[in-house]
């Protein structure tokens, strides 16, 4: 048989004929008309090669293969329209899932413990998970279910995937404590002599910081470059470098933090889900969290 060819609606048929016990009935409870009914009985009677019901007197009498079909064929009904039900509800307190993020240090470091700390009440059975994945393989990792979130600190535009501002931040300057060149803050000509942890998934090209720089004609020192803003502190704290982070971050640390010497515009903050899931009702749930996590968020 053709799993293809079936078409699930006859078995709704089939369960109302055998329970009512008669066509008409039949079509009351399924709001049809009758001549509906007998159709759909002559096509699965096709598909089954068996006539299914037998009429004596006034009724429909099941044939052993009806007999023999009907429960599992009402398991199976129930199933559907539990699964169909569940998909338009979402019960925190006893969904057991997962969502995937894909983020940098924003999520992980400043919003992920918030988001897991308030998930312990509302939804004890459900874990997070966050990694890193190349901006080029987030699309197709949500099309694919395997990523739910994807949060960055730039604009990613894709027809494929919706996304809104969750939070906003500023740089800030961050130096070892008692920095010989920092007795009296620091100034411009400072800041360009000193040398700079630059933070950047690229290999080269110019950040945020290098545009603001070129505007004013100038160029900072760069002696280090890497991936992960949690890796400067351990940096910092043993050299005479200087670091532009995030203040979310930076004012976790126990070092030196001083103010942009030069104007920046802020640093705003995307979370990016994927079309397909818009209006999945346990999405749509996490993002509620997410974004009421992150409009605590205090960039001072």
């Amino acid at each position: 048989m053709n799993l293809n060819r079936i078409d699930l609606n006859l078995f709704a048929v089939f369960d109302a004929i055998y329970t009512a016990g008669s066509l008409t009935k039949a079509a009351d409870v399924l709001c049809i008309t009758q001549p509906a009914v007998s159709n759909s009985l002559a096509r699965l009677r096709e598909m089954l090669n068996d006539p299914l019901f037998v009429r004596t007197g006034h009724s429909m009498t099941p044939t052993p293969v009806a007999q023999n079909i009907i429960v599992p064929a009402r398991q199976a009904l129930a199933l559907l329209r539990k699964s169909v039900q569940e998909s338009h509800t979402f019960d925190p307190l006893t969904a057991e899932t997962s969502f995937n993020f894909a983020s940098r240090d924003l999520l992980e470091a400043s919003i992920m413990p918030r988001l897991v700390a308030r998930l312990q009440n509302l939804a004890p059975n459900i874990t997070l998970t966050n990694y890193e994945m190349p901006r080029s393989q987030v699309v197709s990792a949500m099309a694919a279910g395997t990523l739910d979130f994807f949060a960055d600190a730039s604009t990613f535009t894709d027809p494929h995937l919706c996304k809104e501002k969750i939070a906003q931040d500023r740089f800030v300057v961050l130096a070892r404590k008692n920095h010989p060149a920092l007795k009296n803050g620091l100034s411009l000509d400072t800041f360009l002599r000193l040398g700079h942890i630059n933070v950047s998934q690229r290999k080269s090209g110019a950040g945020p910081i290098e545009v603001a720089l070129d505007k004013l004609g100038k160029r900072r020192k760069e002696v280090m470059r890497g991936q992960h803003f949690l890796t400067v502190p351990s940096t910092i704290v043993k050299t005479d470098l200087i670091a532009c982070l995030p203040f979310h971050l930076a004012k976790h640390y126990d070092l030196a933090i001083y103010e942009m010497p030069f104007e920046l515009p802020p640093v705003e903050y995307f979370l990016y889900w994927h079309v397909s899931a818009d209006h999945d009702y346990a999405h749509m749930w996490m993002r509620e969290q997410i974004m009421e996590v992150a409009s605590a968020f205090k960039p001072h």
